[in-house]
């Protein structure tokens, strides 16, 4: 029997997302570097930080989150997606689980609130998270939480609510990573390239160029889809729901989402609520 490879949209082997924390002022200057390259992520906002509006920082202050307005500003520029960090940016670990799900909950609520769309990502503040924090962010409905694990690979997530990226952008193998990625051909496997940071540390460390090279080398690639992170889960759940007949040769595409697959020699389209023979 031949091998079954998920495909991305448009029949895709390769998907690129990036994920920044915090909602600060650096975040205007990343999403122009993304939009001028094509690229596409998730902010991860904790909507009980925000400072009040006409705050203004001493000069040499790094973290400078962005007051409410502003950031609705900022993020009306990009397609980003908006995903929760907790509410006060308080570590789920150690917390009383009411807690810890009152820290997600008022985070999506909140969120929801400002930007009209519904949270269902996450990243854990700190990184830090234990089996007590993933069971509190199943019942708070989230569907993904990103850690600060670097795998340095390109494999789906095997579980969405421990999610390792790629690397940060400051890992000393970002660019070979890049150019593995933009040249691999052998697409056993779909591939996903996973990239975090925060913002501000571009200008901490006064490397912006280190994003500006990633981007050039990684974008307008025909092979890649650049999405953010909860387009990425979506997809991955979708395909996921494909029902296939015991011989291999029939599929049913109970979703609302067109979705594709290679098997054997076929690449194979399966629009959404569809029964195809392949």
């Amino acid at each position: 029997m031949a091998n079954m490879i998920m495909r991305f949209p448009g029949g895709l082997p390769k998907a690129l997302t990036l994920s920044y924390d915090d909602g600060v002022e650096q975040d205007e200057k990343l999403i122009a570097i993304a939009e001028k390259y094509g690229l596409k992520g998730t902010f991860n906002i904790n909507s009980g930080c925000f400072p009040p509006e006409g705050t203004t920082y001493a000069p040499g202050t790094i973290h400078r989150r962005m007051p409410l307005n502003q950031l609705k500003e900022v993020y009306a520029k990009s397609s980003w997606e908006i995903a929760a960090h907790a509410y006060t940016h308080a570590s789920l670990v150690g917390l009383p689980a009411n807690i810890a799900a009152e820290e997600v909950l008022r985070d999506r609520k909140e969120l929801e609130s400002l930007f009209d769309t519904v949270i269902r990502g996450f990243a854990y503040p700190y990184g830090a998270f234990d089996d007590q924090s993933v069971g509190v962010l199943k019942s708070c409905g989230i569907c993904y939480a990103r850690t600060v694990q670097s795998t340095r690979d390109f494999h789906l997530p095997k579980d969405w609510l421990r999610l390792q990226a790629t690397c940060h952008h400051n890992d000393p193998e970002l660019m070979n990573l890049a150019e593995k990625f933009v040249k691999a051909r052998n697409w056993w496997d779909p591939m996903l390239f996973y990239l975090w940071g925060h913002s501000y540390e571009f200008e901490a460390n006064d490397n912006w160029d280190v994003i500006e090279r990633f981007a050039q080398a990684v974008s307008g690639k025909e092979d890649i889809w650049y999405a953010a992170n909860i387009e990425i889960y979506d997809y991955c759940r979708a395909f996921s729901q494909l029902v296939f007949n015991t011989a291999m040769t029939l599929c049913v595409n109970p979703t609302a989402r067109d979705l594709w697959f290679a098997y054997g020699e076929k690449e194979v389209h399966i629009p959404a609520g569809s029964t195809v023979s392949f």
